[in-house]
């Protein structure tokens, strides 16, 4: 059995898409990729999954390229174990939907589609693959058959799930022991908060929920003070976070207007177990970058002997290039380069059980989501007063001097943060031979 059986949160975007392939090309012993669940975030949710099931086309193209040339197909991890693929949310809990198109394109993928299309396969093809059943008739099935085209060949290469994700997550982890599944969060935490407040005991069955999001001391990428994926859903990070707390509805989040969730479980119903939540802020994920360059000296040698996949990737990261050079001080030529937020939790997730003293933790802090502020939404706020912690708390009465609980040993939340990881220059030379593969075409 892989030493991470993971399920993975996306809203695919560039990065995404780069952290879903090194998911894929990773090794059957490191990783077993048991859903992919898309969520609305860089783009609505139809491009993320147009960009999800493009991804596929284009793997399969690669692997019979390779398979033509004597090389090994890789995506081993997909090969042995197909993951399911469904769709979530498609507007956030609370507030406004915010996109993040300026920065990765209309399509999500500095419009790829539109520049090279072979690559991207007819919507009638696959879309009906997701769609919920009709009520079971005659002329029902009839007229389902005849809107219906064959599926294409790429589909094999994944199970689509008609089944809203949110319901596919608690399946799989009412199937599965306590503490055996990860669940990777690498967009809006929309769907599992979703999952949370319909099933809290079972999604509290997670072995851990690492979450890209957030920022404590650096700047936001989105406002002065937010990061994307926070701000894309500030309530339904404060309602996941809230779940590490010891009693969770002293950080619930107040819902703007009527919600259709249910309410957040009193203190001692879900028993004495707290979510583990592990944070990969802006803070730790920023470092650590993808340069031109490196993926240039990567994919040209293998664009020119035909490779669709190094095609593919080198479109849409010379888009995304392209933007940063026009967006940041500081980038131009071959020095452009990415971050690779999304990348890091994957990698985390690879290797934190092979090598845990390589990832450094900042454990049981109390940080909370601002849901409503008019500049500070999406804020990640924690302490920073110098004041000593409450004797004799009950952890329900207000006390004088401590409004909002943050010097309660019994409120709060307890997020472990990502403070370290095995190197920022590390990462980008692994992504990038994990995907394309070491060897030479013949």
């Amino acid at each position: 059995m892989a030493k991470s059986r993971v399920i993975i949160d996306t809203d695919p975007g560039c990065d995404d898409i780069l952290a879903l392939l090194m998911a894929l090309a990773s090794s059957t012993e490191d990783m077993e990729i048991l859903l992919i669940s898309v969520t609305y975030g860089n783009v609505d949710a139809q491009n993320c999954l147009r960009n999800v099931v493009s991804m596929f086309n284009v793997i399969e193209k690669e692997m019979q390229w390779r398979k033509d040339r004597g090389l090994p197909e890789g995506f081993e991890t997909m090969r042995k174990c197909k993951p399911t693929v469904a769709v979530g949310a498609k507007e956030p809990l609370g507030g406004q939907t915010m996109v993040a198109d300026y920065y990765h394109g209309i399509d999500g993928l500095g419009n790829v589609h539109h520049t090279h299309p072979h690559h991207t396969s007819p919507s009638e093809t696959w879309s009906h693959l997701f769609d919920a059943p009709p009520p079971a008739t005659l002329l029902s099935s009839i007229a389902v058959s005849a809107a219906h085209t064959n599926p294409a060949s790429y589909t094999n290469l994944f199970t689509p799930s008609n089944r809203h994700s949110p319901h596919d997550i608690l399946r799989i982890l009412e199937q599965n022991p306590a503490d055996t599944i990860t669940l990777i969060a690498i967009g809006p935490l929309t769907n599992f908060a979703i999952a949370a407040a319909e099933d809290p005991k079972t999604f509290m069955k997670a072995k851990e929920v690492v979450v890209m999001g957030g920022t404590i001391d650096e700047p936001g990428n989105i406002t002065p003070v937010g990061e994307f994926n926070c701000i894309a859903d500030a309530t339904a990070a404060a309602r996941v976070y809230a779940l590490t707390s010891p009693n969770p509805a002293s950080t619930m989040p107040p819902m703007a207007g009527p919600s259709s969730l249910p309410p957040y479980p009193q203190k001692g119903e879900i028993g004495d177990r707290r979510l583990n939540v592990i944070m990969f802020p802006l803070d730790v994920t920023t470092p650590h970058t993808l340069r031109r360059d490196e993926v240039e000296a990567k994919t040209k040698p293998l664009i020119e002997k035909g490779s669709p996949l190094a095609e593919w990737v080198g479109a849409f990261l010379s888009a995304t290039f392209e933007k940063s050079e026009s967006l940041y001080h500081g980038h131009e030529g071959g020095s452009t380069s990415m971050a690779l937020h999304d990348i890091v939790c994957i990698w985390y997730a690879l290797t934190s059980s092979i090598r845990p003293e390589c990832w450094e933790m900042k454990r049981g802090e109390d940080v909370r989501v601002e849901t409503q502020g008019q500049w500070t939404r999406g804020m990640c706020v924690v302490d920073r007063r110098d004041m000593k912690m409450l004797d004799n708390d009950d952890g329900e009465s207000q006390v004088s001097g401590d409004t909002g609980g943050w010097l309660s040993t019994l409120r709060g939340n307890r997020v472990n943060r990502c403070v370290g990881t095995p190197g920022a220059r590390v990462l980008a030379p692994l992504l990038l031979n994990t995907i394309f593969g070491n060897g030479e075409s013949k």
